[in-house]
């Protein structure tokens, strides 16, 4: 992607998280993702809350969008205190025109960001409008627990996917937050989300997975011919 052409997109994602942020109300429980959008989200977030706005707390999804929530000035909290949101804002790496089907967690948060959104009243997605699939179809991450990560990847291959440990930036394998490391498991063009998601999370060893499915409650995309608002049908 040209200089211009990543520039335009960020202009985009900019504009649909602006949008999901003027949701958020006086008095709300907010959850908070993970990912270039949801950092645009959390920072118009930040600037609402900096021109009088008084969210109760919210709960990030990742360390990293913790830390700039709070340099922000946003007040958090967490699920001891805490166990239901009112909307959450997050990002997602594909988005299934109708059904709101998700793949999220490309960004290395999913576990954290599957808990936010299912205590979540509202789950709305921001995105540029090339998130938009017929049906998912790019790499599913699988979170899965270190100990005997190789027997669980066996599993997922007997499944049916062509599976690629993630690596880090330092060469060895990417750990998340949780101290899991993630699978990035290709199945093709995905028929049954559901069905899908339904059989990775039963392999022994496997946490979640990035197949989110009927939690998105709305999806905020953001293109050349401006913002569009998709409910799920």
């Amino acid at each position: 992607m040209s200089p211009a052409a990543s520039s335009d997109r960020d202009r985009q994602k900019q504009a649909a998280a602006e949008a999901a942020a003027a949701l958020v109300e006086n008095g709300m429980f907010v959850g908070l993702g993970t990912g270039s959008t949801a950092a645009f989200a959390i920072a118009a977030l930040g600037r609402r809350v900096r021109e009088g706005l008084r969210i109760a707390a919210a709960i990030a999804t990742s360390e990293r969008s913790d830390a700039q929530a709070r340099a922000l000035g946003i007040p958090m909290t967490s699920f001891a205190e805490r166990q239901r949101l009112d909307l959450t804002i997050d990002g997602a790496d594909e988005v299934a025109r109708g059904t709101l089907h998700l793949i999220k967690g490309h960004g290395g948060a999913l576990l954290r960001e599957k808990i936010v959104a299912s205590a979540s009243a509202r789950l709305v997605i921001v995105a540029d409008d090339s998130k938009l699939v017929d049906r998912l179809g790019t790499f599913v991450p699988v979170e899965v627990v270190t100990f005997g990560w190789q027997t669980t990847q066996r599993r997922l291959e007997k499944l049916g996917a062509a599976v690629t440990p993630r690596p880090g930036a330092d060469g060895k394998l990417f750990v998340t937050d949780g101290g899991n490391i993630t699978l990035d498991c290709s199945f093709g063009t995905i028929d049954d989300p559901a069905a899908l998601e339904r059989s990775i999370r039963t392999l022994v060893g496997v946490i979640d997975c990035g197949l989110f499915v009927g939690l998105a409650t709305q999806v905020i995309l953001a293109g050349q011919s401006g913002i569009r608002h998709l409910t799920r049908s």
